[in-house]
């Protein structure tokens, strides 16, 4: 008898679950003065419904409006929105296709130009909506602005995309042709809960009229018919099977339309951020190439020493404390910068210099007329073999002799990561953190320079031009960046992969000839940072960095189809031919 009314209570709550909220009516003004309407439906040009809220101030006029498309539930965030509507804004938060309770099916990038184009061109026509939109929001609500921008809707003029990409192959799902695994396992298997939640619902719709037929005997769960796996989220199968940057890749690809975008932008990046690359090439390429001039002066760049997390009251970031300063106040940036572009107001964006970045290591904030600064000096510090066996030294003048150093990767015993730029969830918190352990390691190489003499700071893109061979017919190898104090903590600044197939272009593998030396070119992207005096420059050199990086198998398979992993011995050459350098954009101070 109990299991019965287990069964009875359980239809009740899907029968709940599957009733739509309520639309319509806007909400009594509340004691902050902000009036509230639930569910507000829209039709997208296809046909589907997509479902906001909107949060306006009480008063019948018409406002400049704030546009957030979210996959994330439009019904977070309530504090931001009602702050933002009592600036004088009306505030819109909106279901993208297939979440929460918007309709259709969700499907990463893919619906986000048009679907967006429509809700910025209903938006702009709600009564309560001045025709001027702006949109906000990070990650992949920062995504969803840069599509958007990418359809041009007319009445879109400002965007603010905070820690967010200017691609989806390179710098969102791989990295020189490696995939960034943690981030595409952990963010797609989030998303799959609210789709686990839609399709579950849907099977109990189907199913409701004759479940008690099929409730004999007791002996299961006939309305907890979940989907396979593979149905959640078909769309990372999509991922690994699709590893160049092809055409698949090239539909959504935001960096292809920066001469057709015609909105000012106020591009956020965080120095610990995993889409860090992508938020300063968003910048430089719409300053550049935007389409009228009025977009290209309205670009501006704010970079801090953010991770994909939030960042605590006292400005912690992974192991460090940066302080307060380092604090982003969300809400005052959002409408600052609104303010500026949405209402003319003539506050610090239309005054100061375009970029404004946070200096780690100074902990201080400074204004640049460019990024990366132009009196930066590339200054090279190559790899040699120090007088002990366990680290060589990262000096400025080559080694007088040829010097070569080696280490074993086996891809079932990658070095692990340790911070840096991570998401999603908590398990490997993300931020910087002591790079140590990894110096235990035989496959890891160290290089330091001597404790420095004076101060240095770095700021700019960086590189390490490594000269390698492998005895693999494919492999990886891997940098990470560290600040040493005088303590010996090394601080995680910045890491880079290239995965040896696509050494030459990630649109189509190029096979490795086991035991010829080749240049690679590893990407370290950015970083301001400033060596203090009496600290060290750090670099570890592997083949591995897992699962920020999935384990390249050595074999040159596929990733989608790999079944067998081998060993491979790595050589680093450093002599005047084959110069081995960390090249690091030095200012001068």
């Amino acid at each position: 008898m109990r299991m019965v009314v287990r069964f009875i209570v359980l239809a009740g709550a899907f029968a709940l679950a599957i009733t739509p909220g309520p639309t319509g009516a806007w909400s009594a003004a509340e004691p902050d003065g902000i009036k509230v309407e639930i569910g507000v439906k829209m039709k997208t040009r296809d046909g589907v419904t997509l479902v906001a809220d909107v949060y306006r101030p009480d008063d019948e006029g018409r406002f400049p409006t704030l546009l957030q498309r979210t996959p994330y539930d439009r019904r977070g965030g309530v504090g931001e929105a009602r702050a933002l509507a009592g600036a004088g804004y009306a505030v819109i938060k909106q279901d993208v296709r297939g979440r929460f309770d918007s309709e259709g099916e969700f499907y990463p990038f893919r619906y986000e130009a048009d679907d967006g184009y429509d809700a910025v061109e209903w938006a702009a026509a709600l009564p309560c909506s001045n025709g001027q939109v702006g949109m906000w929001g990070g990650s992949y609500v920062g995504a969803t602005q840069m599509l958007a921008a990418t359809a041009r809707p007319p009445h879109l003029v400002a965007i603010f995309p905070y820690v967010t990409a200017s691609e989806y192959y390179e710098g969102w799902t791989y990295q020189h042709g490696a995939l960034m695994q943690w981030f595409a396992t952990s963010w797609s298997s989030g998303l799959a809960l609210d789709t686990l939640r839609r399709k579950t619902q849907d099977r109990v719709r189907q199913r409701l009229p004759g479940w008690e037929r099929e409730a004999s005997p007791l002996s299961a769960y006939p309305l907890l018919d979940l989907p396979a796996p593979a149905e959640l989220a078909p769309y990372f199968r999509d991922w690994i099977s699709h590893e160049t940057s092809d055409e698949y890749w090239r539909k959504v690809k935001v960096s292809d339309h920066y001469p057709e975008m015609t909105v000012k932008a106020l591009h956020g990046g965080g120095w610990h951020d995993l889409f860090l690359r992508g938020s300063i090439e968003n910048y430089l390429g719409l300053k550049a190439k935007a389409a009228t001039p009025a977009a290209r002066d309205g670009q501006r760049l704010l970079l801090g020493p953010w991770a994909h997390a939030p960042t605590s009251p006292e400005g912690k970031i992974g192991d460090v404390t940066f302080g307060r300063e380092a604090v982003l106040d969300m809400t005052k940036a959002i409408q600052d910068w609104m303010d500026y572009a949405l209402k003319g107001v003539a506050n610090d964006f239309a005054s100061k210099a375009p970029v404004r970045l946070f200096v780690m290591g100074e902990n201080a904030w400074r204004d640049e007329t460019e990024f990366p600064p132009a009196r930066t000096r590339a200054t090279r510090y190559y790899l040699q073999p120090g007088p002990r066996t366990v680290e060589g030294v990262l000096a400025e003048k080559l080694p007088r002799r040829a010097a070569i150093q080696s280490y074993d990767y086996d891809p079932e015993d990658p070095a692990p990561t340790l911070g840096g730029r991570l998401c999603c969830g908590d398990v490997l918190p993300p931020g910087p953190a002591d790079q140590r352990p990894l110096e235990s390691r035989p496959d890891v190489l160290v290089f330091s320079t001597p404790p420095l003499a004076r101060d240095v700071e770095v700021t700019g893109w960086l590189r390490l031009e490594l000269f390698a061979a492998t005895s693999a017919v494919d492999t990886d190898f891997t940098a990470v960046l560290a600040d040493v104090d005088e303590t010996g903590y090394a601080r995680f600044l910045t890491d880079g992969v290239v995965r040896g197939r696509y050494r030459e272009s990630t649109a189509a593998p190029v096979p490795l000839e086991p035991g010829k030396v080749y240049k690679y070119a590893i990407d370290l992207w950015a970083t301001s940072n400033l060596f203090k005096a009496g600290h060290r420059i750090r670099l570890y050199v592997s083949s591995s960095n897992f699962p920020r990086f999935d384990r390249n198998r050595n074999t040159g398979e596929p990733i989608a189809t790999a079944t067998r992993s081998v060993k491979a011995r790595q050589t680093i050459y450093v002599d005047k031919d084959r110069p081995s350098a960390l090249v690091l954009p030095v200012i001068s101070r």
